[in-house]
Order: structure tokens, then C-alpha cells, then sequence
């Protein structure tokens, strides 16, 4: 089992910054791919970003392409979300997740393992 959590979350100025992490225990993450998606009231939950777990190759929703920035350290079994400019539509409860088999634009159901999830605000 693995268990994920997330940290970071927070209420921040429109323009601002946040960065957010996720450790996992449980067992070392090996050729996983790892994920952050966001759900906001009302909404579903949709991708935010994913990463390989060389973390050469990453996927960015078009929403956030350029403002946000996912990463991974597997000697911390951890991944990390920048956030940068943030706007008030990025306001949701961002979640983590673990795909042990899957790709970058593997179905949010090919994840095995999610975090309890984090609240990020973003006023105007």
C-alpha cells in the first residue's frame, strides 16, 4: 500500500505563488507515473499536471501550461507542484495521485493511490 500527502495548499493573492508537495510511504514509487488534479465546487476533477518517474517527459493541463511547474524527487518518494501567477479559476482542492502502470495521459482511473487532498485559494 502507499500512502500519499499532500502539503502546501493555501489562500493566496491573484498574481501569487504556491508550492505544493506530496510524499508518499507505504514503498518506493519505482515506474510510476505521478499526478496532481484539482476539483473545484461543483466541478469535476480534471488533470493538472503529470510526470514520468525519470521526469523527463511531463503533461500540463492548457489552463496552466507556463505558469505552473511539476517535478518529482524519488530519493524522497515525493512531487511537487509550482504554481506561479496564480488566478481565482485555480481555486480547488488539489489532489495527488500514483499510477504504478500507465503514461502521462493515462486515465484518472489507471491511478492506484490518491492523497486526501489539499485547498488552494486564490482571490481576486
Amino acid at each position: 500500500q502507499v500512502q500519499l500527502v499532500e502539503s502546501g495548499g493555501g489562500l493566496v493573492q491573484a498574481g501569487g505563488s504556491l508550492r505544493l508537495s506530496c510524499v508518499a510511504s507505504g514503498r518506493a514509487l519505482t515506474s510510476s507515473v505521478m499526478g496532481w488534479f484539482r476539483q473545484a465546487p461543483g466541478k469535476e476533477r480534471e488533470y493538472v499536471a503529470t510526470i514520468t518517474w525519470s521526469g523527463a517527459s511531463a503533461y500540463f493541463l492548457d489552463s496552466v501550461k507556463g505558469r505552473f511547474t511539476i517535478s518529482r524527487d524519488n530519493a524522497k518518494n515525493a512531487a511537487y507542484l509550482e504554481m506561479n501567477s496564480l488566478k481565482p479559476e485555480d481555486t480547488a482542492v488539489y489532489y495527488c495521485a500514483v499510477a504504478d502502470v500507465g503514461t502521462l495521459y493515462s486515465p484518472q482511473a489507471r491511478y492506484n493511490y490518491w492523497g486526501q487532498g489539499t485547498q488552494v485559494t486564490v482571490s481576486s
